[in-house]
């Protein structure tokens, strides 16, 4: 699935199950809380915290979840994301063709 499928399959969900879209400002919020759970995921998988309980190592899903509010906000401000990356993978080439090369941090 290309992006602009997943862009267009998040909108005919939504279309057909979802009723409508959250706000934008809502949908800002759930990806904030989406990204919030990746992170603790994150943390405990390769962190130093360790997995509660009831817990379960899901980064996967909640990468997906981080992606799916993305396409809507995506969808709802009329960005392609498609276009978008690609032209953002044009600036970074641009802008730091020799940047990370030439960074002795990431050497060793």
């Amino acid at each position: 699935m290309t992006i602009r499928e997943a862009q267009k399959a998040v909108d005919s969900w939504i279309k057909e199950y979802g009723v409508r879209y959250f706000s934008e400002l809502t949908n800002m919020a759930v990806l904030t809380e989406e990204v919030g759970e990746l992170a603790r995921v994150i943390a405990r998988k390769y962190g130093d915290q360790s997995f509660k309980k009831d817990e379960k190592d899901n980064i996967g899903e909640e990468l997906a979840d981080v992606l799916w509010v993305l396409l809507c906000l995506a969808n709802q401000t009329g960005v392609d994301l498609t276009e978008e990356l690609l032209k953002s993978i044009e600036k970074k080439t641009k802008r730091d063709a020799l940047r990370h090369i030439e960074n002795p941090k990431l050497k060793t």
